[in-house]
């Protein structure tokens, strides 16, 4: 048979993994699903074993349902949550307590000390990151602090790492304890121009080097695989943040290529080259990946609820059974009467980093029914993404000639033909919405030497639809207006 590449794609509520043939078309795929934990208002957790045990059991799964042999395997990517942060021995290989998901707001005061002590914008130039509990240095000093771990960090006997780091010391041999540049960008920690973890922040963060992985790149050796989890030492060729991950499989190689992937939030990358373009628009300066030591930086934007807005229709007020309905819902009333959602249950990102913003209903009167509600949560996700991509126009100084989507939430025609609406431009959907997958395969198989250039790989992507804007420029002022206000009101809720 011919050979395959495969992703192990590690996300906020599923762990999946998918079969590709070398020409990008998905073959296989297995998703299971874990527990969120919520020990604490604005907390947010996540069992490790629930992590390794569920990222190896759709492994095997979607190996078994290709009905390929681990034989015909080229090469393993792997793609992540971003900023979920684990500690853990490095003797026993025993986590100190849960993950904290990068969804957590419990260091929103730390963060506060560091703005408050004028540390803001030192963060910002060394890292191209806005202070936020978002990130993962914080997470690490709260762990490091909760425990009493900083001696025991010294002496060089914990690891730190995201979910990538877990995943590679868990599953293959002899333990490596890496990171990527793209996943080591997202912690608050990684000088962006140096590509290596700064000694100033580990410093004033109280975080010893000694727990912190090594810094590879995004694509290349990395491991084999332990044979004993598929009966083969199969290479593992490239690690990649999921939107970083993307990016690359939306084959947005030219400055100024933007996509926007619809999974549990939302999050916005423009490939900006090899130069990082420093943001006035509350906008990340970030990684787009690191291959043969050259970096390719990207402005990105995030919205924390996005799919999950929808998750909370279903399981919190029990609106809808599954999320596919709600495309039915949203088109059997003609607007949402007047009526805004802002979904910031753990505050909000770019533009408006506000950590103390919480949801908001408002508009609302006494004809207002579910199916204005649905509505107005699945507009509010292109709200939030249509002010990212007017930040990303001020910032760059230019508007993109339209928006490559991808993720769950991308399947959904009403959300795209609005997102289309409310931004202004049109919007492209692949035929692989398993992009993020797809790019970790693709790295994946130029890590192995599957490809031979970043040509090759962007050759696999294919066009499946595009959605053009209806919606007239008063009209969609207007609701952008309204949208606004709503937002305002939201913002500094939970302040303190």
């Amino acid at each position: 048979m011919a050979k395959v590449l495969v992703a192990l794609d590690q996300g906020t509520t599923s762990s999946r993994a998918v079969v590709f043939s070398t020409e990008g078309q998905v073959i296989s795929s297995w998703a299971e699903e874990f527990p969120q934990h919520y020990p604490k208002p604005g907390w947010v957790e996540h069992d490790p074993r629930d992590i390794l045990d569920s990222q190896v059991s759709a492994l095997k799964e979607a190996v078994r349902l290709s009905g390929v042999s681990p034989a015909d395997i080229e090469a393993i990517g792997i793609t992540n949550q971003r900023e979920t942060t684990f500690l853990w021995d490095r003797k026993t290989g025993e986590c100190v307590g849960n993950a904290i998901v990068w969804q957590c707001r419990r260091t929103s005061q730390i963060v506060d000390r560091l703005v408050k002590d004028g540390c803001g914008d030192m963060i910002r130039e060394k890292t191209g990151l806005v202070p936020d509990a978002y990130f993962s240095g914080t997470k690490l000093k709260w762990l490091l602090d909760y425990y009493n771990l900083h001696e025991k960090a010294e002496r060089g006997d914990l690891c730190f790492g995201t979910v990538d780091s877990f995943l590679c010391w868990n599953l293959l041999e002899g333990r490596p304890h890496v990171t990527d540049a793209t996943n080591a960008g997202r912690t608050m920690l990684f000088n962006l121009e140096k590509q290596d973890w700064d000694d100033d922040l580990l410093k004033l963060l109280e975080i010893s080097k000694a727990c912190l992985p090594r810094v590879i790149d995004t694509a290349g050796p990395i491991g084999l695989l332990d044979p004993a989890i598929l009966g083969r030492a199969i290479p593992v060729t490239a690690m990649a943040g999921d939107q970083h991950a993307s990016l690359f499989g939306q084959a947005c190689m030219k400055v100024g290529d933007v996509k926007n992937t619809y999974g549990t939030g939302c999050f916005m990358l423009m490939n900006t080259g090899d130069t990082p373009v420093r943001s006035r628009n509350g906008l990340l300066t970030t990684m787009a990946w690191r291959i043969g030591g050259k970096p390719t930086y990207a402005l990105e934007g995030s919205v924390f609820m996005g799919g999950a807005t929808i998750q909370w229709l279903r399981d919190e007020l029990k609106m809808i059974t599954h999320a596919a309905e709600t495309e039915a819902i949203a088109q059997s009333v003609n607007g949402t009467g007047g009526v805004y959602l802002v979904p910031a249950f753990t505050g909000l990102g770019a533009p408006w980093w506000d950590m103390y913003s919480r949801g908001t209903l408002v508009g609302m009167t006494r004809g207002t029914g579910r199916a204005h509600i649905v509505r107005a949560a699945l507009e509010a996700i292109a709200y939030q993404s249509a002010d990212l991509m007017e930040a990303m126009i001020r910032d760059s100084g230019s508007a993109p000639e339209h928006l490559q989507v991808d993720g769950g939430a991308s399947a959904n025609g009403f959300l795209m033909q609005f997102q289309a609406d409310i931004s202004g431009i049109p919007v492209v959907r692949p035929r692989v919405l398993e992009t993020t997958a797809l790019g970790a395969a693709l790295l994946a198989g130029l890590g192995a030497g599957v490809y031979g250039s970043l040509e090759e790989t962007a050759a696999v992507w294919k066009q499946d639809l595009e959605f053009a804007p209806r919606m007239d420029e008063a009209t969609r002022r207007l609701q952008l207006d309204g949208w606004h206000r709503a937002v305002e009101r939201s913002l500094k809720w939970a302040q303190a």
